[in-house]
């Protein structure tokens, strides 16, 4: 399982004096984006083919709160993939340095060609890399179904 240490920021605080919403979304980008940096997808490998990560949707579950003055880890694992690589869902957990685990996530995203702005498939040795990340217990294979599940696609909705 891939896991991530950081240390709760002043600037991760709201005024509730607990974790900000913000700063939960930015722990689990910051997350991806090293675990994906550490696997092959640094800046010159998507420029090369030009491709970039698209967000669908990220749904966070609150358990316990977060306070600022010890560190948290953040974890990913992936939930879900096409087997073309296209579609991807990660799922992220929250836990304090005692191990209590305080929120959890599912994150639902796909690769965007930037010349056409079209969702892609990943290269062959990307879509490996990815997949060498663990899994989590209810893994599945996704399809395109899988991206619309939470309502119709907004060119599909009449005003």
């Amino acid at each position: 399982m891939y896991k991530k240490k950081f240390e709760i920021r002043w600037s991760d605080i709201d005024a509730n004096r607990h974790l900000a919403n913000s700063a939960y979304l930015n722990f689990m980008s910051h997350t991806r984006m090293s675990f994906l940096l550490q696997n092959g997808f640094g800046q010159d490998e998507l420029k090369k083919y030009n491709i970039g990560p698209v967000v669908f949707y990220e749904h966070i579950y609150y358990f316990k709160e977060i306070f600022p003055g010890k560190p948290i880890t953040v974890t990913l694992e992936l939930k879900g993939l096409s087997e073309d690589g296209m579609f991807f869902e990660f799922s992220h957990n929250f836990y304090t340095e005692d191990g209590k685990h305080c929120a959890s996530c599912e994150m639902l995203g796909t690769w965007i060609d930037l010349k056409t702005r079209k969702i892609t498939i990943l290269p062959e040795h990307l879509l490996k890399n990815l997949q060498g990340l663990s899994k989590t217990t209810d893994f599945r294979v996704l399809t395109k179904e899988d991206t619309r599940k939470f309502g119709k696609k907004p060119q599909d909705l009449e005003l």
